[in-house]
């Protein structure tokens, strides 16, 4: 390859609050169109807007999480543009001066650590929607979304793949749900990206024109967006021809990107400062209450887990989100260090399984972490084995008691007694000549096959640990 990618992302995560940035509409989303858009938020004469102070919170916890300076003053401006869902005719965003400036975040790709940079996160508000599936000849406006309050989190352009811009976007959306800053919720718009994209010779210092592509919703669209789009560039250019700036859509259907507009430049948005708003400004006194209050970090939190006993994998499954690392940490929480492992083991395994098959968040898991520890000491202690816990946890998710009671009533207790397993490992020897020859032969399946014999007539309940020692025991005499 000739080429190199450089990427930069825009991502705008909708701030958890209950209102609006500028009004006390609701943010609360599914409503009916336009029912939750006030006087201010649709623009009507003589309304003044007035600063939502969560939202501000909001945006300082983030500047403290990327380790990024708080500027204790900062101003709203109007960005200028026309759009038939954008009724004041403008958008007050911030510009020169943004409440956060800086910070960076880690990320892994592969085997390799890159620190990705941030130049800066502000407030701004969200415009309305404009509705084309249910009209003809005509487009629908829904204002709710109008006044949302957004913070426009914008990186250097340190990315050089689409694989480091899906690992960047996937931390940033870890973090901002972490923190509890935004839900994160794709699908109903509370994350979307914009990529901007350009290509330079490899070994060169010099940015190419770069192509903003807006509004993507999920990982996959963001990835496969940044390589069509580099590719369309590197053909243009090894044909000889220019790229436009420009900003450009994906269509995911074709898995192609078309051109929107012309991409403006920040003098065509003829950016002022608000005059209907005062300068924010914030006291350290603010910030380091906020600073108090924030929870311990996901980096923090894996290295607890990994300090217990767990594997680096186990302790960043356990991770992937506050809600299950607090319901780990619940679950754990005064049981010796050697059960630890095997209630990891439940909870990243059929637990979180069986919370996708039913697509449910953690938040309404029907078990508690007190009787998921009662489960992990009958794996440890040897009263299940580990397919029957899972057996057991099966039963248990819609109510079916405690593990003890399931174990007890549905006889799934683990045959670990000497004597009785070395009998049925006998009566399989005596019955499968056949595999013991082949095992003799050298051929390990044959060891395999006898071990599953073994546990179809225990019904599964046989020790693995005792039947593994004593059929080999059994077949080297």
């Amino acid at each position: 390859m000739q080429w190199e990618t450089v990427i930069g992302l825009e991502v705008h995560a909708q701030l958890s609050t209950q209102s609006k940035i500028f009004s006390g509409a609701s943010t609360a989303y599914g409503a009916e169109p336009n029912v939750q858009a006030c006087a201010v938020d649709i623009a009507l004469p003589g309304v003044l807007p007035v600063l939502n102070k969560a939202a501000v919170e909001q945006a300082i916890k983030f500047g403290l999480a990327v380790d990024a300076k708080i500027n204790l003053r900062s101003v709203f401006a109007r960005k200028n543009y026309f759009y038939p869902d954008l009724p004041k005719g403008y958008q007050i965003s911030q510009y020169e001066l943004p409440i956060v400036q800086g910070g960076e975040l880690q990320i892994v790709v592969g085997d390799a650590e890159k620190t990705v940079r941030l130049t800066r996160a502000h407030l701004e508000e969200d415009a309305g929607k404009s509705l084309h599936e249910n009209f003809r000849d005509s487009t629908g406006i829904d204002l709710n979304r109008a006044g949302t309050p957004l913070l426009e989190i914008v990186s250097e352009p340190d990315m050089r793949s689409s694989a480091e811009a899906v690992a960047y976007a996937k931390k940033l959306h870890t973090l901002v749900q972490w923190n509890k800053i935004c839900d994160g919720n794709m699908q109903e718009g509370s994350f979307r990206f914009d990529a901007n994209v350009s290509v330079r010779r490899k070994g060169s210092d010099k940015l190419g024109t770069r192509c903003e592509i807006k509004n993507l919703n999920s990982f996959r669209f963001l990835e496969h967006a940044i390589e069509f789009e580099a590719k369309r560039q590197i053909e243009i250019l090894e044909d000889g021809g220019v790229i436009m700036q420009e900003t450009r859509l994906y269509d995911p259907e074709k898995d192609e990107t078309r051109s929107m507009r012309i991409k403006e430049e920040a003098h065509d948005y003829r950016y002022f400062p608000d005059p209907d708003l005062l300068p924010l400004e914030i006291s350290e006194q603010w910030i380091n209450e906020i600073r108090a209050a924030l929870p311990e970090s996901q980096q923090a939190k894996r290295k607890e887990f990994m300090s217990l006993g767990l594997s680096a994998y186990q302790a960043t499954l356990l991770t992937t989100s506050r809600e299950m690392a607090e319901y780990a940490t619940n679950t754990v929480s005064g049981v010796p260090t050697e059960v630890i492992p095997s209630l990891a083991n439940i909870i990243v395994g059929p637990l979180s399984a069986r919370l996708n098959k039913e697509n449910l968040p953690l938040t309404e898991i029907p078990i508690s972490p007190d009787q998921l520890k009662q489960l992990g000491e009958r794996i440890h202690d040897g009263t299940v084995s580990a397919s029957a816990a899972v057996t057991v946890l099966a039963i248990m998710w819609p109510g079916g008691g405690d593990a003890d009671t399931i174990i007890k009533k549905h006889g799934l207790k683990q045959i670990s007694d000497a004597g009785a397993i070395e009998k049925i490992v006998d009566e399989v020897l005596a019955a499968n000549s056949k595999q013991v020859e082949d095992y003799h032969a050298g051929k390990e399946k044959a060891f395999n096959s006898l071990v599953g014999q073994v546990m179809k007539a225990t019904k599964g309940k046989a020790n693995p640990q005792q039947l593994n020692e004593r059929l080999k025991r059994k077949l080297a005499g």
